[in-house]
């Protein structure tokens, strides 16, 4: 058998035991999937008659809640890339002459299919509540696509935050930035409506492109040059947390 067929045999391995890793971890999963229907619910019931957007409050809303998704799912990427390395499982692994690829790529995969879980279900909880997306299937598409993307770098990304810490405790804190992000920005209200000072952050923040490339995506509304910042930024977090995690993994296996 070829090296290379070697390598993608191993990779399909370490996502099957990811995947069935997060099945039993039935907190962590239930907690990336219900926490972000609570926070919709919150944020619609409760702040929603307060905030002036133009249009109900739910449609305006869910992009953000979707991002918020990739946040938790990557908190749990880290804790369990962590949680591997003090338990001595990486160790074992490599006994057994499997690449850092293939995992990495295994915790990786793991939490995008953990987001798309969720993703799936905040939107059918949105559109129970009111939510009306554009039913055209190549903004459908489009939308998932730039979704998918920007679980997978920031995935990456965590899974290096993952190698960095030595606890598990630690790399859920190192994740905070990820989570914090899409709160100054345009998910929950206008850009226009923040002070000056945290205008230009909120506006020049990864979070904020993706939030309104999502938005016009799924209402059938311009998006002008969102999608094109998004994707620079999805490409820069990639390339960041892909050279990261290669040279942290070294460095904690070696």
């Amino acid at each position: 058998m070829s090296e290379l067929a070697v390598r993608g045999t191993q990779t399909a391995v370490m996502i099957s035991r990811c995947v069935r890793l997060s099945r039993r971890n039935v907190d962590a999963l239930l907690t990336s999937l219900v926490l972000p229907v609570l926070l919709m619910l919150l944020f619609v019931y409760l702040f929603g008659g307060a905030i002036e957007t133009g249009s109900a409050y739910v449609t305006y809303v869910v992009p953000g809640v979707l991002l918020l998704c990739a946040g938790f799912g990557a908190a749990g990427t880290a804790v369990s890339v962590t949680t591997d390395l003090t338990e001595g499982m990486i160790e074992r692994l490599r006994t057994m002459d499997v690449g850092a690829t293939s995992i990495l790529a295994g915790h990786v995969v793991a939490s995008v299919a953990r987001n798309l879980v969720a993703t799936t279900l905040v939107l059918a909880v949105a559109v129970a509540i009111g939510f009306r997306p554009a039913v055209a299937p190549l903004r459908w598409l489009a939308a998932a696509g730039l979704l998918v993307l920007f679980v997978l770098a920031v995935s990456w990304l965590s899974a290096a935050f993952g190698l960095l810490a030595r606890t598990p405790e630690a790399a859920n804190g190192y994740t905070f930035l990820v989570m914090f992000l899409p709160y100054p920005s345009s998910a929950f209200v206008p850009v226009e409506t923040m002070p000056r000072w945290l205008r230009g952050f909120a506006e020049h923040q990864p979070v904020t492109p993706v939030i309104e490339s999502l938005r016009g995506l799924l209402l059938d509304t311009p998006v002008g040059s969102a999608p094109v910042r998004a994707l620079a930024w999805f490409l820069g977090i990639l390339a960041l947390g892909v050279v990261l995690s290669a040279v942290l993994f070294r460095r904690r296996v070696a």
